[in-house]
């Protein structure tokens, strides 16, 4: 039998740029349940990558239900710190950027295509996956919080191809020329999950990506409803009416939602203030037949 985390009670365009003057930071970190001091060091930034994941879910909702997904600063800090949301990559990559360089970190983002769940000879995807890399020391490193149930719980070096244990998956990154290759082993089988450029792109790139990914009919945040969360002890994943739990000693549970339930476990494994809004699209995911 696995049990679920309940939520706790709440006590309460531009990734380069660090929002108001930094005001927003003290607010971050209540919202992440970070109380320590932070610097630009690594254990500082180990800490935040795995208090973020576990606080601040990845979803697609306003993409599913068509609200649209706004990525400039402040409409990101109303969403993902005020309201208590959670969101994909374009917002949650370009969050903790402004954090590590609030904090002082040397990070920027880059932008790279989706290869998850496809086959290596596969045509190649839109860039629609943004993550930050930073500088320590003279290493490259990537942190990533907006990939899902997949998404690297601790930074990866970038400089090396050697695999890279961590509490849940290892993984590892693999370099060719100006394309860095990032996989993880699962169940013994190495799975890409998307191929980064070298070069940190302009801000339009990540307004095209963002688009697409929001608005496209081909962009699965269109059709499914996708939600994620890692901690330290697992990692769960639900995608339209099946939640996946994988628990860190192996273990892996898949079970089967209504409706209702789906309702439940945004909330309480989620931890996300689920909307009246979001019913029938709920309802569809409730109906939805999933291969695989």
């Amino acid at each position: 039998m696995l049990h679920y985390p309940v939520a706790p009670s709440s006590d309460s365009g531009d990734f380069d740029a660090v929002a108001s003057d930094g005001a927003f930071l003290p607010r971050y970190l209540a919202r992440i349940g970070y109380a320590a001091t932070v610097a630009p060091t690594m254990e500082v930034l180990a800490a935040l990558q795995a208090a973020h994941i576990a606080a601040i879910p990845f979803e697609g909702i306003d993409a599913l239900t068509g609200a649209g997904v706004d990525i400039g600063a402040d409409a990101v800090d109303a969403k993902l710190i005020g309201q208590r949301r959670g969101g994909y990559c374009f917002e949650q990559n370009g969050l903790f950027l402004r954090v590590l360089k609030a904090i002082g970190f040397d990070a920027e983002g880059l932008i790279g295509r989706v290869r998850w769940m496809l086959p290596e000879d596969a045509p190649p995807t839109p860039r629609t996956h943004m993550v930050v890399r930073v500088m320590l020391d003279g290493r490259p490193w990537l942190t990533d919080v907006g990939f899902g149930a997949t998404v690297p719980p601790q930074p990866l070096a970038m400089d090396s191809e050697e695999s890279q244990s961590t509490r849940h998956e290892t993984y590892r990154i693999v370099r060719t020329g100006d394309v860095w290759q990032v996989a993880a082993s699962i169940e013994g089988e190495w799975r890409t999950l998307y191929r980064l450029d070298h070069v940190s792109p302009p801000a339009i790139d990540y307004e095209i990506g963002n688009w697409y990914t929001s608005a496209h009919p081909d962009s699965h945040f269109r059709r499914q409803l996708i939600a994620a969360r890692t901690t330290a002890e697992a990692r769960y994943g639900l995608r339209d009416n099946r939640l996946t739990t994988r628990l860190t000693d192996g273990r892996i549970d898949r079970r089967y939602l209504t409706a209702d339930e789906i309702e439940r476990a945004l909330a309480e494994i989620f931890l996300l203030p689920v909307r009246p809004h979001w019913r029938a699209a709920i309802e569809r995911a409730a109906t939805a037949e999933i291969a695989g």
